[in-house]
């Protein structure tokens, strides 16, 4: 049996001298102690060296693929021919049984024997020691690692990183320099920052111009464009309420002018070297997002390699972390957007879509970062590929939207339900306009019962005034006639009963003060009702007073006839 070895400095067959040792696997370790112990065990055979450090690391990387080289295939066939052959991986040794139709082996015995040659190789493969075998093994193992990663050094993305980094520092130092030269000139010259509101401009006029007196009789067409706002400078030179200032201040503004000027430079010098890099290393993140924001997105997520390992929901907030988290602990909403918030498709869109628009952008972002990070290619096509679909899906969220505030939610405004009520040829309507009806007002705190309750009351009253106002019986008459003594009684006794109903009156208003007091505390339709009954019972009394009088003169008028009846008897 022979064993396949792999080295640094090439391929070697063993030959297994005692396969029956391969048996105890548990003592197998023992063998290789020594290297004496060791030769009675396996026995060199056979040795293939690697030509090149090239040549070394096509035949390492065949063998991660577990798939055997061009020169091993040879090498075996050469000296495995009715042998049965042990490998260290299963699958490489599948391949070579079907390629060149030798028998492999791949055990614990066989994986212990490895072990075993390993730690005596020095001492079974003659001419190869430990001082070269180490700076072998490092070197394989460098260009091993920089072939897996696919190392380029066009793809680093740390000068990405150090670029955006120095870009912003240089924007905050240029707006510090600028709103010093405007406040350090703006004594002696003041009315000059609103004229010239750009900082590089002011910066170039006060290089320029140094006193104000100066300024009629120099030429600011190089530096600004308008004529009209040169024309105003001038006027306002002449007339400044601005300090004097000595020639030694004027020179330190000047220098820092030049300070002001020379960073606005190399900052227009650097953003050209970080489009560049960009279009280099992440062309389809560029053309999706824009330099600036892609480079920010790189910078914060520490390497392209790190940001294509993100989903597109951790890109879209990538940078707004601190808003997520509060929202999370206050349970609030959670951010939409952060760095990518200033890419140009989401200033494009209205304020409501961007939520939409960015997390479609941050989606197609991830795939155009993946592609940069671990595609082949150089070109930026899938990222202008997904620009042109965002930008479509754009145009029809904002196209929807007009749809709908047209009056339809599928963009066609309706107007068949306001037509039916035109004329033909005219502009009028044909349903006349609705006349108001105050019958059909409702008050509140009255109920509609009441107007035929005061009906009843107001009959009532008249029928009492009628029985009041109306003459005595025909009884009484002819009795008051027929007797004057009568007829004085008769009105002692009217006399009487009048004297009684004032009292009985004077009660009833007691009664409905009384009443009166208690009904304040009820509500107000309470009140009207209690009201009411008042002047019912008021009226029934008064209808029965009126009965009693009738019902007395007519029995007075009987016992009047009675007597004169028994009288006219005795005289008889």
């Amino acid at each position: 049996m022979l064993v396949l070895f792999e080295t640094p400095a090439g391929f070697a067959l063993f030959k297994v001298l005692d396969e029956g040792k391969l048996d105890k696997v548990e003592d197998l370790w023992k063998e290789f102690t020594t290297s004496d112990s060791a030769r009675r065990v396996v026995e060199l055979k056979a040795f293939n060296k690697f030509e090149n450090t090239s040549d070394a690391l096509s035949a390492a990387t065949l063998i991660i693929d577990s798939k055997p080289s061009k020169g091993l295939r040879k090498f075996l066939q050469k000296h495995c021919e009715g042998e049965t052959l042990a490998v260290a991986d299963s699958k490489l040794g599948n391949a070579i049984k079907e390629k060149l139709k030798i028998d492999c082996i791949h055990n614990s015995a066989v994986m212990e024997l490895m072990r075993g040659l390993r730690n005596q190789l020095t001492e079974l493969i003659t001419g190869l020691g430990a001082q070269d075998l180490g700076p072998m093994s490092l070197g394989l193992s460098h260009s091993l690692s920089r072939y897996k990663l696919k190392f380029s050094p066009e793809k680093v993305d740390t000068m990405i990183i150090q670029a955006i980094g120095l870009l912003d520092d240089l924007d905050k130092e240029l707006n510090t320099y600028a709103m010093r030269v405007r406040e350090w000139y703006g004594w002696h010259f003041p009315e000059l920052t609103k004229i010239v509101t750009d900082n590089i401009q002011y910066a170039k006029v006060v290089k320029m111009m140094g006193n104000r007196a100066n300024a009629v009789n120099l030429d600011f067409s190089e530096i600004l464009s308008d004529e009209d706002v040169e024309a105003q400078l001038k006027e306002a030179a002449v007339i400044s309420m601005g300090t004097e200032v000595s020639d030694l201040d004027l020179l330190n503004i000047r220098e820092l002018c030049d300070q002001v000027l020379a960073l606005s430079e190399y900052r227009a010098q650097l953003y050209d070297y970080l489009k560049s890099r960009m279009n280099t290393i992440a062309p389809n993140l560029t053309a999706l997002v824009g330099e600036l924001v892609g480079a920010r997105l790189i910078a914060h997520g520490g390497s392209l390699l790190n940001l294509a390992k993100q989903p597109g929901s951790t890109i879209q907030i990538l940078g707004a972390e601190k808003a997520l988290f509060r929202a999370l602990k206050t349970k609030h909403s959670t951010p939409k957007y952060g760095l990518i918030y200033h890419a140009s498709l989401i200033g494009k869109a209205s304020q409501k879509h961007k939520g939409k628009i960015s997390r479609s952008l941050a989606a197609k972002t991830a795939l155009a970062i993946r592609y940069d990070a671990l595609g082949d290619g150089e070109d930026n096509s899938i990222g202008t590929e997904c620009r042109l679909k965002l930008e479509t899906r754009l145009q029809v969220l904002e196209k929807t939207e007009f749809g709908k505030s047209a009056g339809s939610a599928k963009g066609k405004p309706k107007i068949e339900a306001y037509e039916k009520d035109r004329k033909k040829g005219a502009g009028a309507l044909i349903t006349p306009a609705k006349v108001y009806n105050p019958a059909a007002d409702v008050f509140l705190g009255k109920s509609t019962e009441e107007t035929p309750k005061k009906s009843e009351l107001a009959s009532k009253k008249r029928k009492h005034q009628d029985a009041e106002s109306a003459p005595p019986t025909e009884p009484a008459a002819e009795a008051i006639q027929e007797d004057g003594d009568q007829e004085r009684k008769k009105k002692k006794k009217k006399s009487k009963e009048t004297e009684e109903t004032p009292a009985a009156d004077a009660d009833g208003e007691k009664k409905k003060k009384k009443m009166s007091k208690g009904s304040e505390e009820e509500p107000a339709v309470a009140t009207a009702e209690g009201k009411k009954k008042k002047k019912k019972k008021k009226s029934d009394a008064d209808g029965e007073d009126g009965e009693d009088v009738a019902m007395q003169t007519e029995e007075s008028g009987k016992k009047d006839k009675k007597k004169k009846k028994k009288k006219h008897a005795d005289d008889e």
